[in-house]
């Protein structure tokens, strides 16, 4: 895949879709596109699929363009109980676009949705499109229910699954389009493990808007490169070995959960349903997120500044870190692993960033990844720092708000 990144596709134009280009010389350039197009529908059992998206926001808004009216209500999870940033936040363009409603989760209840109150709050609205999806929310979800509430007030329905896509194509997390969805939307990293770019993946009779609305709508030509990376990609989703490091990666988030909380720390929702958690370190430690996510570094844990449900602390300085597993596991760490890591990350944390503490447990964690080195690794430390980077979707970074630095 990083071979096809840096191939001659980098420098080839392609405005257009195979078979109706801008430019001439296409012959190879529409057999990737359409070979990712084909792969891309088989693995998530689609109708259609977009694979030109540049990365996930211009992805998400896309969809929103492609099928909606400025204005629309559009009903999508708060951003502080696990939305994205693009999932109508204020301070995103879409936030002012479109007449964004949204919905909150019960921490008191296990992070559970309440879907009587989203039925009613849908029927108050009348959204033209209810949104799930998350980038904080470490539980599965209910996609009948969502389909059935937006089917009583005959608004469509979209699933941004960018943070879990690659669980979903493992079988490990349950696929919305399975409960009927008209629009799907996911990165080809993240828990995929492919180069930076969207996907969207819809059902037939919406194919039309939404490839317009990608181009010529929001953007010029795609990077043929990224595409034919997505396809390579997708390739090796469908694979056994794929699957069984989709269900490895979801046993490892249970058990660093698990740890975590047997060491005192406090886990929003009460552990995890996927890839992910978000502690609370406020309640935990003492320490607001920023605070915890340098003292980690130090460590040498890469791990995430983390807004809690209804943060009453600023984005900066919030009330927790969120944690996940797929790049530790990729790099072939289990259970022992996770346990190890939540020890370094619980008495990090606790004695404040005492030195002594965070050099020896920086050495602990050097230990541990000269064990298991990244592959393609020339060595196991760069420039005197562990390679080990527990980054987003690992035993460390999730982006803060659903940026899309990662380490796989």
């Amino acid at each position: 895949m990083l071979e096809l990144l840096g191939s001659v596709f980098t420098n080839k134009y392609s405005e257009g879709y195979p078979g109706r280009r801008y430019y001439g010389g296409q012959e190879f350039t529409d057999q990737i596109e359409n070979l990712a197009r084909q792969r891309a529908c088989a693995l998530f059992r689609a109708e259609h699929a977009n694979v030109q998206p540049l990365s996930g926001s211009p992805m998400n808004q896309a969809v929103y363009l492609g099928l909606l009216q400025p204005g629309d209500t559009i009903l999508a999870m708060d951003l502080s109980h696990g939305g994205h940033l693009t999932h109508g936040a204020p301070v995103s363009h879409m936030g002012r676009l479109f007449n964004f409603a949204r919905y909150k989760t019960q921490p008191s209840n296990g992070g559970a949705i309440d879907f009587d109150e989203l039925r009613a709050m849908a029927g108050h609205v009348r959204p033209k499109l209810v949104l799930c999806g998350y980038s904080s929310y470490p539980r599965d979800l209910d996609y009948a229910s969502f389909k059935s509430i937006a089917d009583e007030v005959g608004a469509l329905t979209m699933a941004d699954v960018s943070h879990y896509g690659g669980l979903i194509a493992g079988n490990a997390l349950r696929n919305p389009l399975d409960a009927g969805f008209d629009v799907m939307t996911t990165t080809s990293h993240k828990t995929l493990r492919g180069p930076r770019g969207g996907i969207v993946l819809c059902r037939r009779e919406f194919a039309g808007k939404i490839d317009a609305s990608v181009f010529p709508g929001l953007q010029g030509g795609p990077h043929m490169n990224v595409v034919a990376g997505t396809a390579v990609t997708l390739k090796k989703a469908s694979t056994p070995d794929f699957h069984a490091y989709a269900r490895l990666v979801m046993r490892n988030a249970k058990v660093l959960a698990e740890a975590l909380m047997e060491r005192g720390m406090t886990l929003i929702t009460g552990g995890t349903d996927n890839h992910m958690m978000v502690v609370d370190t406020v309640a935990s430690v003492g320490l607001d997120g920023g605070a915890a996510e340098n003292i980690l570094d130090a460590v040498g844990i890469t791990a995430n500044k983390q807004i809690i449900p209804d943060d009453p602390r600023p984005p900066l300085k919030p009330s927790g870190i969120r944690l996940g597993t797929p790049a530790a596991t990729t790099r072939g760490m289990g259970e022992p692993e996770m346990r190890l890591i939540a020890e370094f990350i619980a008495e990090s944390l606790r004695s404040k960033g005492d030195a002594a503490v965070v050099k020896r447990l920086r050495s602990n964690s050097v230990e541990m990844c000269l064990r298991f080195p990244r592959s393609g690794d020339r060595a196991a430390l760069i420039g005197g720092r562990p390679a080990f980077r527990s980054s987003r979707h690992s035993a460390g970074r999730e982006g803060s708000r659903g940026k899309d630095r990662n380490g796989n």
